[in-house]
């Protein structure tokens, strides 16, 4: 849970869905405190709710360094949100690297205080989405949990293997780097090739056949 890379996925995962929310405020032409309140939104959001529900002191209130990240994030994104813009669809697969880094991120969280296997997988998918849904809502946009293809469950994959590999073979940094790449993997095919689980389908009347 305390390794180095876990500490460095944990700034990135903050860092990007900052950024996420620093691209939404921008779209919107918000004034500066409005960027601060989408990038901290969005940043620390998950990690929020994954420590209210784990009844733990939450992450930020112990390290404000994490509320730094925020602030250093909103000042770039105000000055160059249009750049980052121009690099195409950014907003996706920066929400991509986010939510791939929080899928492990809550479920260290949740087996550092030895919960269960079920609960760990739980509090990384709710770490890795629960800050983007705030933002979109919040910006009156569609959710990526609403569209078709594959995001939930990229989160649940990468939850899942970052759990399973940590209590069987106790070997921290390869979980993380696959629970991450599994998430990574499962959205940037979702993103770049339409990748999509099957839709629930209703069984026919047959008294309309």
């Amino acid at each position: 849970m305390h390794s180095e890379l876990w500490q460095y996925l944990d700034f990135i995962g903050v860092a990007v869905f900052a950024t996420t929310g620093g691209l939404v405020a921008a779209r919107l032409r918000q004034d500066f405190i409005a960027f601060l309140f989408f990038c901290s939104l969005t940043g620390i959001g998950g990690g929020t709710l994954r420590d209210t529900l784990l009844d733990v002191p939450v992450f930020w209130v112990e390290n404000e360094s994490y509320l730094y990240v925020c602030l250093t994030v909103s000042i770039a994104m105000w000055f160059f949100a249009h750049k980052v813009e121009g690099w195409g669809r950014p907003l996706r697969w920066l929400d991509a690297i986010g939510m791939a880094s929080y899928s492990v991120m809550g479920a260290a969280k949740a087996i550092s205080l030895n919960d269960s296997a079920a609960v760990a997988v739980l509090m990384g998918v709710a770490t890795a989405t629960f800050g983007g849904i705030l933002r979109d809502i919040i910006a009156g946009q569609p959710s990526a949990l609403l569209q078709r293809e594959i995001y939930l469950a990229a989160a649940f994959a990468g939850a899942i293997t970052y759990t399973v590999l940590l209590l069987t073979t106790g070997e921290s940094n390869l979980a993380v780097a696959l629970g991450f790449a599994m998430a990574m993997a499962l959205r940037g095919g979702a993103i770049a090739w339409d990748w999509y689980l099957p839709s629930y389908v209703p069984p026919k009347n047959k008294d309309q056949d």
